[in-house]
């Protein structure tokens, strides 16, 4: 490689005719050439601008060249610009003491121009290679990334799938004989009554071992009741069966087309399969569920790994609501109860989808981290990292969609979700 013209140097030295010997150099040689003339100089042109190299005079007055380099190394927007030293000191310590604080060379006084020119090509040409090199790392990293989310997302989602799926189906055998089962009784057991009733009326005069049996067994409360009890039974067989549903709506095996789906289909199934954590317990109230869909249409997606997205999201959100329950006695989170609040709507031929919840909320850097790979909130061996980060990238890659968060320590979360209808 050879000069590089782009390359913008800052040379920060007192001495007026060091400046001008080495910017000269540097100019002719095709570099940008930038001036300071202290220490808090430099740091305020390397933060406004960063150069690509910085040469620094180690004796200057106020903040020397050495207090000047840790400043410059301890500050993220500076910390990786490359540093050369110029001094006439040739003891060993000052050299020493400069690569301790991250200086990359030295180029001694008085000056050698072939010298310094050569010293600032290669490092100039060291840090672009490094920068090449971190940039292809950081690549290389997010596509293993990416490829192990897949691959994690995928067999998750087939685990859980067949898992729910085969649950749904063991349900479905017993459930649908104690249906048709009530679905027989019901009338026999009415057809039964009514004839007890015809023995009642048409035998009046009972003996006393009747009399005393009927009483024993409380029968005219059993003969009320049994009817109450077919009907209890037949609303638990009805209850059975919409979860049943519901978790055959949640764990659909997704092809490799996208189809038609309702949205709030697979929200309304989320929440069933998460009613046990939604529940009230001795610690708190329900937490309770509002949802406002609106007119949605059907989208074209892939609806097993969407209900993956909304599971991890309510997920989430259960649990910041328990843990801003810490330290609440029942009373008062009753004053103020725990609530997720699901809200759609259409805007721009897009479905927006809110999921909100008035839990403990996050940090603005823990929002800006809050879907990176492996990065979780929860203590050591209860999160993964990957929940967020697989929604993201079943939400934008694979359903070209966006997923943000916006939240507010002490006021709650909001995840904000738009999916292409087509």
């Amino acid at each position: 490689m050879g000069t590089n013209l782009t390359g913008l140097i800052l040379i920060v030295d007192d001495n007026p005719t060091n400046l001008d010997v080495i910017s000269e150099a540097l100019k002719d040689a095709g570099y940008k050439v930038a001036i300071a003339t202290s220490g808090e100089r430099a740091i305020q042109q390397a933060e406004r601008r960063p150069p690509d190299l910085i040469l620094l005079d180690v004796m200057m007055p106020g903040i020397n060249g050495f207090e000047t380099c840790k400043h410059l190394k301890s500050n993220t927007k500076t910390c990786d610009i490359p540093i050369i030293f110029m001094t006439a000191l040739t003891d060993t310590d000052h050299k020493v003491k400069g690569f301790d604080l991250g200086a990359v060379d030295y180029i001694t006084k008085p000056f050698q121009e072939q010298e310094v020119l050569v010293r600032v090509r290669n490092h100039l040409q060291l840090s672009l290679l490094t920068k090449n090199l971190e940039e292809q790392v950081a690549h290389q990293t997010s596509a293993l990334q990416a490829t192990q989310l897949q691959l994690i997302q995928s067999e998750k989602l087939s685990s859980l799938g067949n898992l729910v799926a085969g649950i749904a189906h063991e349900m479905n055998n017993p459930l649908g004989f104690i249906a048709a089962s009530l679905k027989q009784a019901k009338p026999t057991f009415a057809d039964i009554i009514e004839h007890l009733k015809l023995y009642q009326e048409q035998f009046p005069d009972k003996n006393e071992e009747i009399l005393n049996h009927a009483e024993e067994i409380d029968l005219e409360y059993s003969l009320k009741d049994l009817p109450k009890m077919i009907d209890s039974l037949e609303m638990a067989c009805d209850r059975l069966r919409n979860i049943s549903i519901s978790l055959r709506t949640f764990s659909r095996a997704d092809t490799e087309y996208k189809v038609d789906f309702y949205v709030y289909e697979g929200i309304d199934s989320t929440i069933l399969i998460l009613k046990h954590r939604l529940q009230a317990n001795d610690k708190r109230p329900a937490i309770e569920v509002i949802t406002e869909y609106g007119n949605i249409p059907q989208i074209k997606c892939f609806p097993g790994q969407l209900n993956q997205v909304f599971m991890n999201i309510l997920a989430n959100a259960i649990e910041a609501l328990e843990e801003s329950n810490q330290g609440r006695s029942f009373a008062e989170i009753e004053v103020a109860p725990n609530r997720i609040m699901i809200e759609s709507s259409i805007e721009n031929d897009q479905v927006k989808i809110a999921i909100r919840d008035n839990g403990k909320g996050m940090s603005e850097d823990m929002q800006g981290r809050i879907f990176d790979y492996l990065f979780t909130t929860k203590e050591v061996g209860k999160g993964t990292g990957l929940g967020l980060a697989i929604a993201k990238q079943i939400v934008e890659e694979k359903h070209q969609g966006t997923i943000t968060v916006n939240s507010k320590l002490g006021q709650g979360t909001e995840f904000m979700i738009t999916l292409p209808i087509n």
